[in-house]
């Protein structure tokens, strides 16, 4: 299969910024949405984008008029899907608008286009059955912002070709991007399957271990080598994604997140984190602002059960044969900006405590604690 001209259907931040990306790597590129305004903004961001990079020196002039130049939006779909090899969908979380979107565009799209989704957590499969190229459909998640974030998990649905997932990985590396291939269609895929389940996870460590957001935050910055606390990631990321994915993954498997009704309540509250002003916490502006954490603070907590439950989602991913561990350690340094190997963090914590402390939590909280068979094997 070659690739050369891509339709990108949603502008919104992931959509303009894959278009983007896509552009910047010689690809011919329509950018396409329900109403012109949008597509007017977006390319207004693209265009700022790449002023950015001219200003810094790391494009000239010239180059970036014709990445500019080889963006096209287009309202109209039929237009937008004309000589399209690779159709890649970034409209909003929403499963019943994505099967719309698909009914509309399989319907339109010639023989040879494949079909991607840029979802985080919405099973491939069941969105690629709605199509009648089940084959022809994979999960590709570029990871937010796509301008600068390095990962782009692959993910394909039961009845994908092999063929097109060896062009995928392909065409993830021809835009400057790391794939890593999520193997089977799960729900949370690689690194929301270890992301999501923390931040409940951590909620709960507030109630049972009497301790405060700022030394667990302090304790997962200094001593689980994260860029910033979980709470203040959770902010950053948005309690709105949070809850989505939360919601979608639980439907999905009940075992992967033991849920919190504090991310809930932070939802329905509309407090959102920093694009709201407060979540997890409070913040003063618009501007992007740093929670004050400390060595001090970390050494108030124990972060063992973080640990436990990050290595034991790892796991099953591992033991189910999704990924690998090489695989899963590059998925979280480039998706989450992870400094220490979470392999690693286990050994150093033990890996038999680690098992001992998910018995005890199962004994005390219920099944879902229970230990992988991989972690207790490993004990050795």
């Amino acid at each position: 299969m070659d690739i050369k001209n891509i339709t990108v259907l949603g502008s919104g931040i992931m959509g303009h910024g894959i278009a983007q990306v896509s552009a910047m790597s010689g690809y011919n590129v329509v950018l396409r949405d329900i109403e012109k305004q949008f597509l007017d903004k977006a390319m207004e961001k693209i265009r700022w984008s790449l002023d950015k990079l001219v200003s810094k020196q790391k494009l000239s002039q010239q180059d970036s008029d014709k990445i500019f130049s080889r963006i096209k939006p287009v309202v109209d779909l039929s237009e937008s899907l004309k000589d399209c090899d690779l159709l890649i969908e970034a409209v909003p979380e929403i499963m019943e608008l994505k099967k719309k979107v698909y009914a509309e565009v399989d319907k339109i799209a010639g023989e040879k286009t494949v079909f991607a989704s840029n979802t985080s957590t919405l099973p491939i499969t069941e969105v690629a059955n709605t199509t009648s190229r089940p084959e022809q459909f994979i999960g590709i998640h570029f990871f937010n912002p796509p301008q600068l974030m390095k990962l782009v998990e692959v993910i394909p649905g039961q009845k994908t070709s092999k063929e097109l997932v060896e062009t995928t990985m392909k065409f993830v590396r021809s835009v400057s991007k790391e794939p890593v291939l999520c193997k089977k269609d799960v729900a949370g895929f690689i690194v929301n399957r270890i992301f999501i389940p923390l931040v409940h996870e951590a909620a709960w460590a507030i109630e049972r271990d009497c301790t405060s957001m700022t030394e667990i935050d302090s304790a997962v910055k200094f001593r689980l080598g994260f860029p910033m606390g979980i709470f203040e990631l959770a902010d950053f990321t948005g309690l709105d994604v949070i809850h989505k994915a939360t919601d979608v993954m639980y439907s999905r498997d009940k075992k992967v997140i033991n849920p919190h009704p504090k991310i809930k309540e932070l939802f329905e509250q509309k407090m959102l984190g920093q694009k709201t002003g407060s979540g997890f916490y409070e913040y003063s502006g618009d501007k992007y602002e740093r929670v004050t954490l400390s060595e001090e603070l970390a050494s108030k907590f124990n972060p063992i059960r973080l640990v436990a439950n990050m290595l034991n989602n790892a796991a099953w991913l591992v033991t189910n044969q999704v990924s690998d561990i090489s695989e899963i350690e590059k998925a979280l340094q480039l998706g989450m900006g992870l400094k220490k190997q979470i392999f690693e963090t286990g050994k150093e914590f033990g890996i038999s405590n680690i098992v001992n402390e998910l018995k005890a939590q199962a004994k005390k909280h219920g099944q879902f604690y229970e230990p992988d068979p991989l972690l207790v094997a490993m004990q050795n």
